[in-house]
Order: structure tokens, then sequence, then C-alpha cells
């Protein structure tokens, strides 16, 4: 197992559908133990595959859910069906999101309250649950990176404009970006 670099707003892997898992087999372990080393190392939530530079559709997760009990695991080939997004302005102290592969940032964003996820796990078994609240905008963030979307990509035009300033001013308009949980310094502070 070994932490990977997370690969920064800006890298072509990050803006393209990731592709389908079809071989479950050690390299495919592997690269999951690697992820959930990261991810424990980056002090996040969640961790797609894209995020270190892999173009599969996997993505990991380590969070509470609503009633406060933590949740982790990983999911395969995901889909996901979620209730209505709110048409309301997202309230920047309620709804604002960070993300590892925009380090440091922090961008209110509207989300589906409910989301169902299915797909299976490294050993190719089912996976399907349910989450709310918090735990389903977790859900919901991890599953656009599979569709080559930033949460980033995804804000109003308020929003919009303030990240496109602050990507021009860290120069994260083109490909090499990166940063290395447990060397490089936490973006967020944690």
């Amino acid at each position: 197992m070994s932490i990977r670099p997370i690969v920064v707003y800006g890298e072509p892997v990050l803006h393209r559908r990731a592709q389908t898992v079809e071989t479950f087999d050690d390299d495919l372990r592997s690269l999951i133990a690697d992820m959930r080393e990261t991810l424990a190392a980056s002090n996040g939530v969640g961790l797609a595959a894209p995020q270190i530079g892999v173009g599969l559709r996997i993505f990991l997760y380590d969070a509470p859910d609503d009633e406060g009990v933590q949740r982790s695991g990983t999911v395969v080939n995901p889909t996901l069906v979620t209730s209505k997004v709110p048409g309301t302005r997202p309230d920047p102290d309620e709804d604002a999101e960070g993300c590892l592969s925009v380090p440091g940032l922090n961008y209110p964003i509207a989300r589906a309250d409910w989301a169902k996820v299915t797909g299976v796990d490294e050993f190719g078994q089912p996976v399907e649950f349910e989450a709310r609240g918090w735990f389903a905008r977790v859900m919901q963030h991890e599953y656009d990176h599979l569709l080559g979307k930033l949460y980033v990509d995804r804000l109003d035009d308020r929003w919009a404009r303030k990240w496109k300033k602050a990507q021009k001013t860290l120069g994260w308009n083109e490909p090499g970006h990166s940063w290395l949980p447990g060397t490089d310094p936490d973006p967020f502070g944690h």
C-alpha cells in the first residue's frame, strides 16, 4: 500500500468520464488499498479514483451519516439516484463543500437531500444503501468525479465567478498540479 498524490483541478483525468471496471483482481484491490491509505492521510471523507489520476469508476467514503454513525466503504461501478435538488440558493454556511482536488477552497452548492447508491465492492459483491443529508452530499460529490465533474463545475453564477478568479490566481487552468497527503501541508488545516 502507498499514499498516492492527489491531482488538482485542470488535470485531464478529472474532466473525463471514468471507465467501467471490468476486472476484479489483485491489481484492483491493490489500487483500492492505496486509495484507502491516501484517503486516511488526506483527512478527507471521500476519494474517487480519478483524484489519484486513475480514470476508473471507483470511489471510497469514510464519513458520518446524519445519525453520527461512521460509514466506510468502497463502491465500484456505482449508479446514483437522488431526490430533487432544491432550486433555492445554497447557504454559504450550511451548503459549503470542499474537495481534495480543489485544495483549500470551499464553496456552497445545492445538493439533493437523499441518495441511493448501488454498485459492487472490490470483490464484485453487491453494494446498495441510502444516504440522507450531509452523507448524501458526500455520495453525490464522489459520484460526480466519475462523471468528469467537480463540485466547482456546478456552482451558481455568484460562486462560479469567485471560483474562476481563484482558479486563475492559483494557476489551476493547466494540468500538472498535485499534492501528497501526509507529506505536503494539509490544505484544509486538519
